[in-house]
């Protein structure tokens, strides 16, 4: 089929956009805009403007934009982009920080009524309470199961019900009910699917972690990477240090149990044959006046800090003597 002048055009001038903006942006939010009307996304582009670009169009257009892209540029990481191309999704390039855009894309969420056929994103729950409806009105009611009562003339709901779960679709009476009641159970905006950032592409939930989270994971990482290496008497960064000290206790155990001997050992023996010495230490930390001034026992604890850590040192070090 041969394209008429006008659209051979128009499909070169998008060619040239997406391609001028992967040049341009190395950030990119793949997002779902179901549901989302005119208005909505003029609002959500007027948010936007400054340090991002909203981009729409049809799938097959934006796979081949990328295509010859990747072509002209030699830059294949961006054909990551071609599998996320799929149902009515959109392209935000963006130089900001990708989770503050995400959030500012929230603010632009609107309620939205259920309708008739409409596959419901979350459960909806009718709430108890008054409903401001007259007693002719209790037959949406009992066709749905909702228990009610009759209250000062109007109906009243008695519990809360779970009128639709997720995933499932709305039916008539469904959407009759919650339409005389006044709720919009449903919002709908654009929503973040996938992000490309610099050739790679993750789920938006790693845009939550904190550093305090990414922390913690690496911290149980390093641990399951020394336990791993203990295991297996492979030695790494991570397990050096209980090896040392593994080594250590092994050469102080030899050493009680025989004749040989090394300076760090010595005063554990001598402990070991004269018990009573660790009485007199302990008397002779229990005689220290008790109104020697703050200044005098901040001395005395650095000096036990500084001596200990001088220890550590010299065990380790003793190792390689």
């Amino acid at each position: 089929m041969v394209l008429n002048p006008a659209k051979r055009e128009k499909k070169s001038q998008y060619d040239q956009k997406i391609c001028r903006l992967l040049d341009e942006y190395h950030q990119i939010l793949v997002v779902a805009a179901d549901n989302v009307g005119s208005k909505q996304m003029q609002n959500i582009r007027k948010g936007l403007r400054g340090d991002s670009v909203i981009l729409m169009g049809k799938n097959t257009m934006m796979k081949r934009s990328i295509r010859i892209h990747a072509e002209n540029t030699g830059n294949n990481a961006i054909k990551n982009l071609i599998p996320l191309l799929a149902g009515n999704v959109g392209f935000i390039f963006t130089k900001g920080d990708l989770k503050e855009v995400r959030e500012e894309l929230g603010k632009y969420k609107v309620g939205a009524p259920a309708r008739v056929g409409l596959v419901a994103p979350i459960d909806v729950v009718v709430p108890p309470g008054n409903t401001g409806l007259d007693p002719s009105q209790t037959s949406f009611f009992q066709v749905l199961n909702i228990p009610t009562k009759i209250n000062k003339g109007t109906v009243e709901i008695v519990t809360a019900v779970e009128l639709v779960k997720k995933g499932e679709k709305v039916g008539s009476s469904e959407a009759a009910l919650l339409s005389k009641l006044g709720i919009k159970p449903f919002s709908y905006g654009l929503a973040v699917v996938s992000v490309y950032d610099n050739g790679t592409v993750f789920s938006p939930e790693v845009l939550d972690l904190t550093e305090d989270d990414l922390m913690e994971k690496f911290a149980g990482w390093l641990s399951n990477v020394a336990s791993l290496s203990l295991a297996i008497s492979f030695p790494t960064l991570a397990a050096a240090p209980h090896m040392f000290i593994h080594a250590y206790k092994n050469a102080l155990a030899f050493a009680v149990a025989t004749e040989y001997s090394f300076p760090q050992a010595e005063k554990v023996k001598e402990y070991l044959k004269d018990p009573s010495k660790f009485a007199v230490a302990v008397s002779e930390g229990a005689a220290a006046p008790a109104d020697s001034g703050g200044a005098k026992e901040e001395k005395v604890e650095e000096a036990k800090k500084e001596e200990s850590e001088e220890s550590d040192e010299d065990l380790v070090a003793g190792l390689f003597d």
